[in-house]
């Protein structure tokens, strides 16, 4: 089984890799799509393309059960506000094994979508996280 932490949030999800449902948005078991197929809201205004970087994430911790940065995903996180250590797109960044994954939504974006401004993909139709 994989787990994945999404802070500031504090909402875990368990899932099987092997039967995740893969939702097109983002690589397959990317951060993004296990968002969104557990109904988190990950901002991604270019729909999961490595085109933009509304989806960056700070892994905090459980980065040797992901991918390797690509470097298409390097040369766009280059453009990512508040770029830190462990920055990565969450379209991009998947897992590779089963592991417990911690990572941050950086405090820019998600303010944008608490304070009201809605998805840029959903408009103000933010599912509800469960827990």
């Amino acid at each position: 089984m994989a787990k994945l932490t999404i802070l500031p949030a504090n909402v875990s999800y368990e899932f099987d890799l092997a039967s995740l449902p893969y939702h097109e948005h983002g690589l397959p078991k990317s951060i993004l799509d296990v968002g969104l197929t557990e109904g988190f809201h990950v901002e991604h205004a270019c729909g999961g393309n490595c085109a933009c970087t509304t989806c960056h994430v700070i892994v905090k911790s459980g980065a040797e059960h992901l991918s390797e940065m690509s470097d298409d995903e390097a040369d766009r996180l280059d453009m990512a506000a508040d770029l830190q250590i462990g920055s990565r797109l969450g379209c991009q960044v998947f897992f590779v094994e089963d592991g417990e994954v911690t990572v941050e939504i950086p405090s820019w974006n998600r303010n944008y979508v608490s304070e009201g401004g809605g998805s840029m993909n959903l408009g103000d139709a933010i599912p509800a996280a469960k827990k």
